[in-house]
């Protein structure tokens, strides 16, 4: 392990992300948003000062984590040469220790960096619906929101069910999933697509191979001060029992709601919350993001088809292929990322499949 040759290497890597961070720009903006907050109004409207002092306490974050990162790559680099001088055990333990941490948060920091599309920020909704195939695309359904669920708990972040149809006889017929953490849009707005399952059915009896595909839908969870319109005279809503997981009844009142937008055919339901009111308030909610949503995917159709360009954003794309049977591999059909770990993937780790993600994203938006 060439330490010292790393850390160098990282040092420059540091210069240039210091570069594209614009650091001066960074203090300046700190500078302007604690200006703001000293102002005697400040807090005359509390939505709004709330709102910049989250931002504040984001450029923050980011400045003292770009400064924390550069010093613990020269203090690398000073053990580095204090091992060089007395290479005992202790001291190359802890230089192996600092090595594997700083090189963690250094990938976790350049990761974050990515993520700069103006709702990365805010928290997701996730919608998994199995396709065609019954049961065995029904669990494999279930299979991926146990894996969301992981890779959201690994992370901190907090999951909360907004909608669950269990399937016939195992798994989901569709799941929405609110994920509530800083940046969890951003993380997760790559998942979106067909992903397609290959294994030995345990369904089957013959023992025989099976493909399986099922859809994952990613909106971010909008703030009210962004503008949707919801006419009330373009939406239906029914009213149902709330079921849990396994088909059990959960209120024993029609709680439940669903909305129906009769111009786009929109359909969504949330059953998480107690009463019918805030169900209702949480499905309106998330049909605003999915209008959103669709608002923004025309826009980047007229801009491809302005430069010319082939795009494909829409549901029918198959974006990563789990294949259990005749070999183990996951593999991203965008990054061509892949590794032969399936369990590993299903038990959470998407992080590698992320950040390509985010790499090719980045590369697309500015080739050069």
């Amino acid at each position: 392990m060439n330490i010292r040759k790393k850390s160098k290497r990282w040092k420059l890597k540091f210069r240039t992300l210091g570069g594209l961070f614009d650091l001066e720009g960074l203090e300046e903006l700190i500078s302007e948003n604690e200006m703001k907050m000293a102002e005697p109004g400040f807090w005359d409207d509390q939505t709004k000062a709330q709102t910049v002092i989250n931002e504040n306490n984001e450029l923050k974050a980011k400045y003292d984590n770009f400064h924390q990162l550069a010093t613990a790559v020269e203090e690398l680099e000073v053990l580095y040469e204090l091992v060089q001088e007395a290479p005992e055990d202790e001291m190359l333990s802890e230089l192996a220790e600092n090595y594997t941490a700083t090189k963690q948060k250094l990938e976790s920091y350049q990761l974050t960096l990515l993520l700069n599309e103006p709702y990365d920020k805010d928290d997701a909704i996730l919608e998994i619906h199995p396709g065609a195939g019954g049961t065995e695309s029904q669990d494999w359904g279930s299979m991926l929101l146990r894996m969301y669920t992981r890779w959201a708990e690994q992370h901190n972040f907090t999951v909360t069910t907004q909608d669950y149809q269990p399937g016939d006889e195992a798994g989901i017929k569709s799941v929405t999933l609110t994920i509530s953490g800083h940046n969890a849009y951003g993380y997760l707005r790559g998942e979106k697509g067909v992903h397609r399952l290959v294994r030995i059915s345990p369904f089957d009896s013959a023992g025989r191979r099976h493909t399986s595909f099922a859809s994952v839908n990613v909106m971010p969870e909008l703030d009210d001060d962004v503008e949707v319109e919801l006419r009330p005279e373009d939406i239906k809503m029914e009213v149902f029992r709330a079921s849990g997981a396994g088909g059990q009844h959960i209120n024993k009142t029609s709680s439940a709601v669903r909305l129906i937008h009769e111009p786009t055919g929109i359909v969504v339901s949330s059953q998480a919350q107690r009463s019918q009111f805030q169900n209702r308030a949480t499905a309106e909610k998330m049909l605003r993001s999915k209008l959103y949503q669709i608002e923004l995917e025309e826009q980047e159709k007229k801009r491809a088809e302005i430069q010319g360009e082939q795009l494909d954003i829409g549901w029918g794309s198959q974006i990563r292929s789990y294949v259990f049977h005749p070999y183990s591999m996951v593999k991203d059909h965008r990054t061509n990322f892949e590794t032969g770990n399936t369990q590993a993937v299903m038990d959470g780790d998407l992080d590698g499949f992320i950040n390509a993600y985010l790499q090719w994203k980045l590369q697309k938006t500015n080739p050069s």
